[in-house]
């Protein structure tokens, strides 16, 4: 029993960390905003 406790604390603790880098990544870090283009040739167009 004490290596299943061990199991899932670990596995709590790790889970913790993740949500923690995902939290800190969504809340710090700011996407550059910038004009996108894409070519499109013409024979997908007039098909």
């Amino acid at each position: 029993m004490p290596t299943l406790f061990r199991l899932l604390v670990t596995l709590g603790i790790l889970a913790g960390l993740g949500y923690a880098g995902m939290f800190a990544l969504a809340t710090f870090v700011t996407p550059q905003q910038r004009e996108m283009s894409v070519s499109i040739p013409a024979e997908r167009l007039n098909r």
